[in-house]
C-alpha cells in the first residue's frame, strides 16, 4: 500500500493567524513542530493501518519549506522545496491507494472560516471547473480521482469538514479547531488534535470504496476570478487564456490536470 498525505499549514491546531504560519515571525518555528507533529500523527495512522505501507509526506505550504525533517517519522518519505510537480500533490500517481490531507483550510470566500483562502491567499477569489468553485481541496481532491485514487481524510477546522461534505462525499474528517472567525478559533489542544487525526487514519483507510470525489472526465471550462484587475495581466500572455471580465480568466483545458496547472500558473503570474 501506497499512501500521499498531502500537509498544509493553516488548518493545523493552534493556527489561527497569518503571522503564525509565516518565517520570520515569532510565532512561526513553534508552529513548524505543530505542523510535524500532525504530519507524523498521519504516518502513524497509516503505518497502524498496514504497517508494511509505503507513506510519502509532501508539504503544501507556501515555499514547501515548513516541515522539520529531522523530527518527522522516519518511515515516511519527504518531498520538499519548490516548485514540485502538481505542487501541493506532489507524489501523486495511478499506484498510490489513498490520499490524506492534513491542515487543511476553507476555499476563498468561506464566512467565518479560520485563514480561508484558494492557492493564493492575495490573489485568488474563485476557481470554477465547468462551473463548479472549488478550493484547494476540491481541487486536488479532483486531481486524485483523475489518477483513481481516493482522498479519505482531511482535518482543519469545521468550515473544510462542512466542504468535504459537498466536493468529497464518504471523505472522514478531523476537526481540530472551530472557527469563530478568520483569525479565531477554539482549538484542541495540539496533542488531542494528533491523537484524534491518528485514530482516524485507519478508519478513513479502511472505507476508502465508499468515497466518491468530484471527477471531471474530458474537457474542463476553466475561470479563475483573481481579485483585482491588474493581476489578470500577465496571464493573458498564455496562449488561449481570456478575460472576460476586469477579474475573470477563462481557458478551455483539455483535461482536468491541465486545468489544474493552469490554475497555479495564474496564482503565480497574479502575484507578479
Amino acid at each position: 500500500m501506497r499512501v500521499l498525505v498531502s500537509v498544509d499549514m493553516e488548518g493545523i491546531a493552534g493556527v489561527v493567524h497569518g503571522e503564525d504560519i509565516q518565517p520570520g515571525h515569532s510565532e512561526y518555528e513553534r508552529n513548524r513542530s505543530l505542523f510535524t507533529s500532525e504530519a507524523n500523527a498521519a504516518v502513524r495512522g497509516v503505518l497502524a493501518y498496514r504497517a508494511d505501507a509505503q507513506v510519502l509526506v509532501t508539504e503544501a505550504h507556501a515555499q514547501f519549506r515548513n516541515l522539520l525533517p529531522e523530527r518527522l517519522d522516519r518511515r515516511a518519505e519527504l518531498l520538499r522545496g519548490s516548485p514540485k510537480p502538481d505542487g501541493m500533490m506532489a507524489g501523486l500517481a495511478a499506484d498510490v491507494d489513498a490520499v490524506l490531507f492534513i491542515g487543511y483550510h476553507g476555499k476563498a470566500g468561506t464566512p467565518r472560516s479560520v485563514m480561508a483562502h484558494t492557492i493564493s491567499g492575495g490573489c485568488i477569489a474563485d476557481v470554477r471547473c465547468n462551473g463548479r468553485s472549488l478550493g484547494e481541496l476540491g481541487l486536488n481532491a479532483a486531481l486524485a480521482a483523475h489518477h483513481g485514487v481516493p482522498s479519505v481524510l482531511v482535518s482543519g477546522d469545521d468550515t473544510v469538514a462542512a466542504e468535504a461534505a459537498e466536493v468529497v462525499p464518504g471523505m472522514h474528517t478531523v476537526v481540530v479547531k472551530r472557527a469563530l472567525g478568520a483569525r479565531a478559533a477554539a482549538l484542541l489542544h495540539p496533542d488531542e488534535a494528533c491523537e484524534r487525526i491518528e485514530r482516524a487514519v485507519p478508519l478513513a483507510l479502511a472505507d476508502r470504496d465508499a468515497v466518491r470525489a468530484l471527477r471531471f472526465d474530458g474537457p474542463v471550462d476553466l475561470e479563475v476570478q483573481v481579485l483585482r484587475p491588474h493581476m489578470t495581466e500577465h496571464a493573458l500572455l498564455v496562449p488561449g487564456m481570456r478575460r472576460t471580465d476586469g477579474c475573470t480568466l477563462r481557458y478551455a483545458a483539455p483535461d482536468f490536470p491541465t486545468a489544474y496547472q493552469v490554475t497555479e500558473l495564474i496564482a503565480t503570474l497574479a502575484a507578479r
